[in-house]
């Protein structure tokens, strides 16, 4: 179910409750259809990375070259709200009178560790990624953060483009009054007073620029919200363990998604107990077989696939392509 899923995607989101092995199943998937001959890139949007640990060596937030066709990094959320507020703090300076320039870096400062900020900062970053991916790569697979985490990110890009079409229509606004405060007289008369002078250029050039800023913002938005409801594009698989809080936290992210238009593709239930390997994993096999029969009642119309528990982690290249010939 997985690799024909994958197969016929070009992006494809991993997530679930913490734990329960959505690195490695994410891992797996990428260089199963790196190995197919198709070019892969992975990402991980969790804080707590493990592509790291998983494949033995160092993936930072730059691209990294992790095996013949795949490529890797993980997001580093506080480089990203860094970069975020730079580049506004930047675009603002630029564009706001030049005795507001210390206005803004308070502004900026205060904006760091505002509620929402490390996810629309992280968004943006997703839209930049999926922009270039699908121009450079084949499959974009994102390995995300725990549930709660990553239905919140789903929810926003609809969120961010009514908010910036919101800004539009403000500045919109702005720009009509700015311009019949500058009619009011000369360059040195009571408009430019009132409206304070320009740090480069004319007011009609400022907003100019203000206005292709948030167009940017906008289309950025707009584009990732258009890849991610489309469902012969872009899917999104919940890994799971056959336990019943894993089982809760599936129903209801399935429902986030729905809400959110993003298709749900299959569900992978990772680490079950093996029914014939002792009294204790086989009566571990029972109870979990409950937690299926909820799973299975509640979400009938999924794909559905299951791996097994295994003996060792999986950590290293080898390990991984073992563990990817299980997906088939």
């Amino acid at each position: 179910m997985l690799l024909a899923l994958a197969a016929a995607r070009r992006v494809l989101f991993f997530g679930g409750k913490g734990g329960v092995g959505k690195t490695t199943v994410a891992a797996a998937t990428a260089l199963a259809q790196a190995g197919a001959g198709r070019r892969v890139l992975l990402v991980s949007t969790d804080p707590a990375h493990n592509l790291g640990h998983l494949w033995a060596r160092e993936v930072g937030p730059q691209i990294v070259r992790l095996a013949a066709g795949l490529d890797g990094l993980e997001l580093d959320p506080q480089a990203t709200v860094d970069a975020h507020l730079a580049e506004v703090g930047d675009a603002l300076r630029r564009l706001m009178p030049e005795h507001l320039a210390g206005e803004v870096d308070k502004h900026m400062a205060l904006s760091r560790d505002a509620p929402g900020m490390h996810e629309a900062a992280l968004l943006e970053r997703i839209a930049e990624l999926v922009e270039q991916g699908l121009r450079d790569y084949d499959l974009i697979v994102f390995d995300t953060a725990p549930s709660g985490h990553t239905a919140r990110l789903m929810a926003l890009p609809e969120m961010m483009s009514a908010w910036t079409e919101g800004l539009l229509r403000r500045q919109q606004r702005s720009e009509r009054f700015g311009a019949a405060l500058r009619n009011l007289g000369s360059d040195e008369g009571v408009g430019t007073r009132i409206i304070g002078g320009e740090r480069t250029g004319t007011g009609e050039d400022r907003d100019q620029r203000i206005r292709q800023l948030l167009h940017r913002r906008r289309h950025r938005f707009e584009h990732l919200r258009e890849v991610l409801t489309d469902s012969a594009r872009t899917s999104f698989v919940i890994v799971l363990a056959a336990e019943r809080l894993p089982v809760l936290e599936t129903i209801e992210l399935h429902a986030q998604l729905l809400r959110a238009g993003i298709a749900v593709g299959g569900l992978v239930v990772n680490k079950r107990s093996p029914a014939d390997a002792g009294a204790f994993l086989a009566e571990r096999h029972v109870q979990e077989e409950q937690h299926m029969h909820t799973l299975r009642s509640a979400l009938p119309g999924l794909p559905l696939q299951q791996l097994p528990l295994l003996a060792g982690d999986v950590v290293g290249a080898g390990a991984l392509q073992a563990f990817a010939a299980r997906l088939s």
